[in-house]
């Protein structure tokens, strides 16, 4: 999932839609969120993301490592990767990094990280670093009504609410200060995402301002044979009304990484 958010952002029904067609799903914390493991050294302040200024303490690499790792696990015969924001990076280093475990990668919300696409909107981004000023459930609320898509429902916002409580219930809170650093100091993926030869699709809102939409055309550019689905009216979240699209995308692109009379392996539930 993206920056500093737990497994559980990944709604149960969406993640229902996609095993009843036959998929199984498998969420995860990144490392420094939820129940996985914490790191020591610095992260990011504010100030210091605002000016470029990082000293990383793990690389996007090292978290694609985990969850090669994972993957090693619960889908030895490999898995199909779906990734948002700072996931969709991370599903991208793990597609280069560990091919051979990887049938099918569905990159939301990215960048290839040639530092001129994708831009980062920071000035937007910096309220998701420092404490919100409010409480962090009605924060995120708000903060998501901000960088969210224009046809955002009520639903949408209790879906954030639920999310946020769920994250608070299952342990300390969360350190997105590294995860920043790792991106702050991510490398030019191009190069080697044109080397890949698994089914790829590249999902982006039009309306995304965090990541620019140009992202995501630059990330569909990059690797051989991908599928871009820019979707309209779509910003910085996955929307309710986003996801027929998105799932039928991850399915459409999971049956064309799956090997002839397999059933396709997707993630499983980790909770």
């Amino acid at each position: 999932m993206g920056l500093g958010l737990q497994m559980v952002w990944w709604r149960d029904d969406f993640c229902a839609e996609l095993t009843g067609r036959g998929l199984r799903v498998v969420r995860f914390d990144n490392r420094d969120v939820g129940h996985s493991t914490r790191v020591r050294g610095p992260g990011v302040s504010a100030f210091g993301f605002l000016r470029r200024r990082a000293t990383a303490t793990y690389s996007l690499g090292d978290m694609a490592d985990d969850t090669a790792g994972l993957i090693e696990q619960v889908a030895p015969d490999g898995a199909h990767l779906v990734g948002v924001s700072l996931g969709s990076l991370i599903a991208q280093e793990v597609a280069i990094r560990h091919a051979a475990r990887t049938r099918s990668v569905v990159s939301i919300m990215g960048r290839p990280g040639d530092g001129r696409t994708g831009t980062v909107a920071r000035r937007m981004l910096i309220e998701f670093v420092r404490p919100p000023a409010i409480d962090p459930v009605e924060g995120l609320v708000a903060s998501f009504g901000r960088i969210g898509s224009q046809r955002r429902t009520a639903q949408d916002d209790e879906d954030v609410r639920t999310a946020v409580r769920r994250s608070m219930s299952r342990g300390p809170g969360d350190d997105s200060g590294r995860q920043l650093a790792a991106i702050l100091n991510e490398r030019d993926r191009r190069a080697d995402l044109g080397r890949l030869q698994m089914p790829a699709l590249v999902v982006h809102g039009n309306q995304d301002r965090i990541i620019q939409p140009s992202g995501g055309r630059a990330t569909a550019a990059a690797i051989p044979g991908s599928e871009l689905l820019e979707i309209n009216g779509m910003g910085h979240d996955l929307a309710r009304w986003t996801w027929p699209a998105v799932i039928d995308g991850i399915e459409r692109t999971a049956r064309r990484g799956g090997p002839p009379g397999m059933k396709p392996l997707g993630l499983r539930d980790d909770d």
